[in-house]
């Protein structure tokens, strides 16, 4: 088996971990379900060639992790600061930028917002990803990232419905953060 096919098999492997962390309503359990998910897919972009965004997915299951136990802002400034110093020196191509900058939007909303807010700065963040896998030719990618498109913005519609209607489907999260 070519690398090629090494690196797209572990591209299937985080597409089924990731595939349905955006409807969980829990920000803890979704945060731990993308930690991993990130991990995986930086391990298929390195092995892919793709060092910017191998980077920038490494950086983003440890920061995610890191959120589930602190929303310190120092934290998210130390993150945000790393993904641009290492994820800027390995970019070749402007696509290249956009991990980067997807990362750097998804540091903060996962240290700064909740809820639907924090899936409506994800799928834009994944906008850019999906974007970038094309460009690379990663077939697992774009795969995953294009399926993450889908969920998340299903996720986001039911959970602004049931707002509407006048139901907090973070009603556990809010008074999960409260109480610490």
């Amino acid at each position: 088996m070519s690398l090629y096919w090494v690196a797209q098999a572990v591209g299937g492997l985080a597409f089924i971990v990731g595939i349905t962390m955006f409807i969980k309503r829990d920000d803890r359990k979704f945060k731990l379900q993308l930690s991993l998910y990130s991990a995986i897919i930086g391990c298929h972009f390195f092995l892919m060639g793709a060092n910017a965004a191998g980077i920038s997915a490494e950086l983003n299951a440890l920061r995610t992790l890191i959120a589930t136990r602190t929303r310190s802002i120092m934290v998210m400034f130390v993150f945000i600061i790393l993904t641009t110093a290492l994820g800027l020196g390995e970019v070749k191509h402007w696509v290249e930028l956009l991990p980067v900058i997807g990362t750097v939007a998804s540091t903060w909303a996962l240290f700064r917002t909740r809820g639907l807010t924090t899936r409506c700065i994800m799928w834009c963040s994944t906008a850019g990803w999906v974007t970038h896998n094309i460009w690379l030719g990663s077939i697992g990618g774009s795969l995953t990232e294009g399926s993450f498109l889908i969920v998340n913005a299903i996720a986001i519609i039911r959970f602004r419905r049931m707002q509407l209607r006048g139901i907090d489907p973070f009603k556990d999260e809010h008074t999960a953060v409260s109480t610490r």
